[in-house]
């Protein structure tokens, strides 16, 4: 009678090479800590990526509020200040005074109203454009204070006085002085302006793309 061969009468054999045959490799480990952040970089990526909606609403929410602020601070600043003198707060530090400007933020570019009035159509027009493309929660959040901070200061020079396109900016803001010697006149859309441009130049400066990607140089040499 024949007798059925098994696995255990044979010692060379091992039945745990099998099943090690089927498991796929491990993931290899960064070689360098600049490897391993792109690869944290790159996860950060793919899960904000998931939630690009959510950016869309971030951005327009935050440039919504900027547009709303901007818009009743104006309002209540003309109303109240028209023709008045200026009005001294927290001990002189700041001041409220009307000013209607024709420049750019801070009263800068005075006498070009039409010129900037496009420069701002263009900018709304570049972060809309630019929007779809965000995963960075970041950039969602400087991108809407700079869209709603242009805004701002364009529905001034669409629809106030002396004309479209030529529209003054009402700025109320004066710090340290009532006229605006120390420091320009500004407004809550300036503010929002230089606070966006300043949070998007420094993720760029760390590396942080609009698209969620992050960027690391590798040290040589001790040398970045």
């Amino acid at each position: 009678m024949g007798r059925v061969n098994t696995d255990s009468e044979h010692p060379g054999s091992n039945p745990a090479a099998g099943e090690g045959a089927s498991r796929e490799p491990e993931p290899r480990a960064p070689e360098t800590a600049a490897e391993g952040a792109e690869q944290a970089g790159g996860a950060e990526a793919v899960a904000s990526s998931r939630a690009p909606r959510a950016l869309l609403v971030l951005l327009f929410g935050v440039a919504a509020l900027l547009l709303a602020a901007d818009v009743v601070t104006k309002i209540a600043a003309v109303a109240a200040l028209e023709g008045r003198p200026a009005v001294e707060l927290l001990g002189g530090s700041v001041y409220l005074v009307l000013v209607r400007n024709p420049g750019a933020a801070f009263s800068l570019a005075t006498g070009m109203t039409w010129l900037l009035a496009l420069l701002a159509i263009a900018v709304v027009g570049a972060i809309v454009w630019l929007a779809p493309k965000l995963r960075s929660t970041g950039w969602a959040i400087g991108l809407g204070l700079v869209l709603g901070g242009a805004c701002g200061n364009l529905v001034d020079r669409l629809f106030r006085a002396p004309g479209p396109l030529r529209g003054h900016v009402v700025d109320f803001v004066s710090l340290f002085a009532p006229d605006g010697s120390v420091w320009p006149v500004f407004n809550v859309a300036d503010s929002a302006i230089v606070c966006g441009g300043i949070l998007v130049v420094v993720l760029s400066l760390l590396g942080r793309d609009y698209d969620g990607t992050l960027h690391v140089r590798a040290k040589r040499g001790g040398r970045s």
